[in-house]
C-alpha cells in the first residue's frame, strides 16, 4: 500500500494534467455515442431519441439506392488518397528543405510561413479561391490567362477543372500540419548518424535515402492509418465554400459530407444524417484494421496495436 501510495504522489501532477483533457474526450466523444441509435430509427422531435420508432435500416437506404451513390462515394475515396499520397510525399519533402536551411531564423519563418495556411478558416479559404477565379474580376480572366493569350474560363461552371483545384488547394492548406510533424522528427533523429555517413563520402541524397526516410517511417505510417481511418470522411469547408456550392459543378464536387449535408437541409431527417456517420465511421475503423494488419506483417514494430 505505501508503494502504491508513493507511486500515486509521484504520478498525481501528470494525473492533474490529463484529467481535462479526459473529462472533455468522454463528454464530447463517448457520452454523444448513445445518439447512434438515431440511425436506426425514424426520429420524432416531439417523441425524442428513445420515443420515436424503429425504422430498421431504411435510413441507410438515403446514400446506397440514389443514382449518386457511386458519385459521391468514387469522390471521397479518390479525393482522400490523392489527399494523403500528395500531402505525404510533399510534407517530407518541405520538412527535409526547411531542416537544411542553415540560418534558424529562416527555419522558423518557413515553418510558420507553411502552417499558417493551415489556421485559416474554410471560409476564407473560399473567397481567396473565388478571388482568383472569379468570372468577372478573378486574378485568372483578368490577368494570367490573357497574358498567355487564352479565352476567359467560368471555373464554377466547368466541372473538369475541380479535380486539380481542389486538391492544390487542399496541399497548400494542409501541408503545413504535416510538414511540421515530419520536421520535429527529422530533428529527432541522431546528428552522429549524418556526421557519420559525410566521413564515409555519402552523398546528400544517399543520407536522404539512407537515415532520413529510414527514420521517418514509423511517423509516416502512423499519420497514414489515421488518415485511412477518416478516408470516407471529407473537409466539408473544402468541397462546400470552395466551390461555392455550384449545382454544375457537383459531379467534380460532390462528396458524401456534402451530400447528407443537402439532403439534410432539404428533408431535415435527422435519422438520414445519423445513418451516413455511423456508416462513415465503420467503415474508417474497418479501414484501419485492415490497414494496421498489412503493417504488422511487414513491420511489427510500426504498427499501431
Amino acid at each position: 500500500m505505501k508503494g502504491k501510495a508513493m507511486k500515486l504522489k509521484r504520478y498525481l501532477p501528470l494525473y492533474l494534467m490529463f484529467l481535462p483533457g479526459a473529462v472533455y474526450l468522454f463528454i464530447n466523444n463517448y457520452i454523444p455515442m448513445g445518439g447512434l441509435v438515431v440511425a436506426f430509427k425514424q426520429y420524432n422531435v416531439r417523441k425524442g431519441i428513445f420515443g420515436s420508432p424503429w425504422y430498421g435500416l431504411k435510413n441507410f437506404e438515403f446514400l446506397f439506392y440514389t443514382p449518386d451513390a457511386w458519385v459521391i462515394t468514387r469522390n471521397t475515396l479518390l479525393y482522400n488518397m490523392a489527399f494523403i499520397i500528395i500531402n505525404t510525399v510533399l510534407g517530407i519533402i518541405f520538412a527535409i528543405f526547411i531542416c537544411d536551411t542553415v540560418n534558424k531564423k529562416l527555419q522558423k519563418t518557413y515553418q510558420s510561413a507553411i502552417l499558417f495556411p493551415y489556421l485559416m478558416s474554410a471560409v476564407i479559404v473560399g473567397y481567396i479561391v473565388y478571388a482568383f477565379l472569379s468570372q468577372s474580376t478573378g486574378i485568372m480572366n483578368k490577368t494570367i490567362l490573357p497574358a498567355l493569350g487564352a479565352d476567359a474560363v467560368n471555373w464554377y461552371s466547368e466541372a473538369k477543372y475541380w479535380p486539380f483545384i481542389l486538391i492544390f488547394t487542399n496541399t497548400w492548406k494542409g501541408i503545413g500540419y504535416g510538414c511540421l510533424i515530419f520536421i520535429s522528427g527529422i530533428n529527432g533523429i541522431d546528428p552522429s548518424y549524418y556526421e557519420a555517413a559525410e566521413l564515409d563520402g555519402a552523398t546528400k541524397w544517399q543520407q536522404i535515402k539512407n537515415i532520413t526516410l529510414p527514420s521517418l517511417t514509423p511517423v509516416v505510417i502512423t499519420l497514414t492509418l489515421l488518415s485511412v481511418g477518416r478516408i470516407f470522411y471529407s473537409d466539408f469547408g473544402l468541397f462546400y465554400q470552395v466551390p461555392r456550392n455550384s449545382g454544375m459543378i457537383y459531379s467534380a464536387t460532390n462528396v458524401i459530407d456534402t451530400y447528407v449535408y443537402r439532403g439534410l437541409m432539404q428533408q431535415a431527417n435527422v435519422g438520414m444524417s445519423a445513418a451516413a456517420g455511423f456508416y462513415q465511421s465503420i467503415v474508417g475503423f474497418l479501414l484501419v484494421l485492415t490497414a494496421n494488419l498489412a503493417v504488422r506483417r511487414f513491420s511489427k514494430e510500426n504498427a499501431l496495436f
